[in-house]
């Protein structure tokens, strides 16, 4: 993507972890229904904060780290810590904009030092429709 493209950068587990719908039996499950659910942002965006096109990336980490990418969503799978690779994600692309979805206040901290959006989980489900298209 270019210069221009918002890059849209989702902390996976923290906002698996922001629903008490019984991820925990399976976060790979719960981080793939989270990916596609991300798959219309690429193209629609999430108006009126975020217009289309958009990057989006999945950073995933632990037992949900084998979760494939699509063709609509990358998937980056954190060699160690979740938080140290969507540090490393936004401090990659300094010139574009940078949203990062993630309640974490530690991390919260650390991409806005390097000029990144930050937005927490319902932002981001009140932003999209889950497959069936319930919200």
């Amino acid at each position: 993507m270019d210069a221009t493209t918002p890059l849209l950068i989702v902390d996976a587990a923290n906002v698996v972890g922001s629903r008490p719908d019984g991820w925990w039996r399976d976060r790979a499950g719960a981080t793939a229904r989270l990916r596609d659910s991300l798959a219309p942002v690429a193209a629609a965006g999430l108006p009126p904060q975020l217009p289309p096109p958009v990057e989006v990336v999945l950073v995933v980490e632990g037992r949900a780290r084998d979760v494939p990418g699509t063709a609509e969503v990358r998937v980056v799978a954190a060699p160690g810590s979740g938080d140290d690779a969507v540090v490393d994600l936004v401090a990659a692309a300094p010139q574009r904009r940078r949203l990062v979805v993630t309640a974490d206040r530690e991390l919260r901290e650390r991409v806005t030092a390097q000029g990144a959006e930050v937005y927490g989980p319902r932002w981001l489900r009140d932003g999209t429709t889950p497959p069936g298209g319930s919200r």
